[in-house]
């Protein structure tokens, strides 16, 4: 008798329904797993045999069909094995297949029967809210995955567990959100702790406040790193959808472990050696460092050295906030990419230039060293040179203002923007500025509340985006 058990596939971030298909027939004892399967999920045969025979069970003597559809969105990962293994229980005649019909199952089978954490265990229960079922996942994320919403999820420790759950033997503890939903904090530093660099903080706060991408330039040892480190911290709060989407991200991406809380707003920031796959996303569909900074900030510290097929791949997201990835047999997926892009670079190719110390690049060198930004250079709102702070400057410099003091402007300013919709440019505010220019003077106006763009607004982005 052929069965059927509702399950998911993550393709990209989200979970796609997957109806898994079992039916027995009188020939040669062996298991065929078919539907676009990639080898870990067609490698369940010999996990679901050894899970199934250690709870006492004997698997069946006979050819074991499983048809995953679809059968033309590609399956990837274990989470496949805990419905390949009650289907075949349920076509044996073991449990009642229509028991199944309420549940959305996930989650990969040790030999011994133990169910091990999968990927995207929060994808799978947003899938299972939509389709109207319970879930029933490893126990180790039954509390993560009831961060979703209206979701009702079950946590089992065994395969067994499952069973008797089902059999009506022996219920599964229900796990849910209770009370408010905590979020991690995902950074441990604060704004106050960079002094001096006036310009360069004026800069952050309105990148933060218009979501404008941003350069530094400077030696080494002149703070970009730590200035770019801390914009996150005077980003708005989170709003619950926004927690959801980071936490899911990572989830799929398979680095969110198993805390039951959302996470923060991520900050990422890859080695120039990364490749094109790893920023974007690669053809197993995972997302890539782009979309791991979704709600937060991508950080690309000596950014000439990054290959230049590499920054071309940038405009899209930054134009767009999303990436579209494909692999070899068609399956594509869009991954949101809405991060705010920080780029750093040295003022030459040895970085000494604007230091104490003596730069022996030729005028050349200095000339051609920015060009390797050219794909992405149009892209970039806010352009600001930063010098190293001398011991002096430190000692004599007062307390500087934390993350929190101007997380509430850049909040303020965010709602003024939102208060006011869309405004025309005023040909007599703003003069004959760039288009670029004009953008970051709406911003600083918003910072300041006024309604319409002022000369001194004009001035002050002409000297944060003219160049470095």
């Amino acid at each position: 008798m052929s069965v059927a058990v509702a399950s998911g596939a993550l393709v990209g971030i989200h979970a796609v329904p997957i109806r898994v298909e079992v039916d027995l027939l009188k020939r040669l004892p062996a298991v065929c797993i078919v539907g676009l399967a990639a080898n870990a999920v067609r490698e369940a045969a010999e996990r679901v045999r050894c899970a199934i025979t250690a709870m006492d069970e004997e698997f069946p003597r006979q050819r074991v069909i499983v048809n995953l559809a679809p059968a033309d969105v590609r399956k990837d990962g274990m989470s496949f094995d805990l419905p390949i293994a009650l289907g075949v229980l349920a076509a044996d005649g073991k449990i009642d297949a229509e028991r199944l019909e309420g549940y959305l199952f996930a989650g990969e089978l040790s030999l011994s029967g133990e169910l091990r954490p999968v990927r995207g265990v929060l994808s799978f229960a947003d899938l299972a809210v939509k389709l109207g079922k319970a879930l029933i996942v490893p126990e180790a994320q039954a509390a993560q995955a009831g961060l979703v919403p209206d979701v009702r999820v079950y946590g089992a420790r065994t395969l067994s567990a499952v069973v008797a759950h089902l059999r009506g033997e022996r219920e599964l503890t229900e796990y849910g959100a209770s009370g408010p939903v905590r979020v991690v904090r995902t950074d441990t530093v604060d704004l106050r702790d960079v002094r001096g660099q006036p310009e360069a903080r004026r800069a952050l706060e309105i990148a933060a406040a218009g979501g404008h991408t941003l350069l530094l330039v400077g030696p080494p040892g002149s703070g970009k790193s730590m200035l770019a480190r801390r914009l996150s911290t005077i980003l708005p709060p989170q709003t619950l959808a926004e927690a959801l989407a980071t936490t899911k991200i990572a989830g799929a991406a398979g680095l969110l472990g198993e805390t039951p809380e959302l996470l923060g707003r991520p900050f990422r920031a890859p080695h120039h050696t990364v490749t094109v796959a790893g920023l974007m996303g690669d053809r197993r569909l995972r997302p890539g460092e782009v979309t791991l900074a979704h709600n937060g900030v991508l950080f690309l510290d000596e950014a000439p050295e990054f290959p230049r097929g590499v920054l071309d791949m940038l405009r899209q997201p930054i134009k767009e906030g999303v990436v579209w990835t494909a692999c070899g047999d068609g399956t594509s997926a869009a991954f949101p990419a809405e991060a705010l892009v920080v780029f750093a670079m040295n003022a030459c190719p040895c970085g000494r230039l604007g230091s104490k110390q003596t730069c022996h690049c030729t005028e050349v060198e200095v000339a051609k060293y920015p060009k390797r930004l050219d794909p992405i250079l149009p892209l970039v709102d806010l352009r600001v040179r930063v010098f190293p702070v001398s011991a002096a400057q430190l000692a004599g410099e007062a307390e500087a203002e934390d993350s929190a003091t101007v997380q509430a402007r850049v909040v303020a300013a965010r709602a003024f923007k939102a208060a006011r919709g869309i405004m025309p440019f005023h040909a007599d505010d703003a003069g004959l500025a760039p288009m670029r220019t004009l953008r970051v003077a709406r911003t600083i106006a918003d910072l300041a509340g006024s309604d319409r763009i002022q000369p001194k607004h004009v001035g002050e982005a002409a000297r944060l985006t003219g160049g470095v």
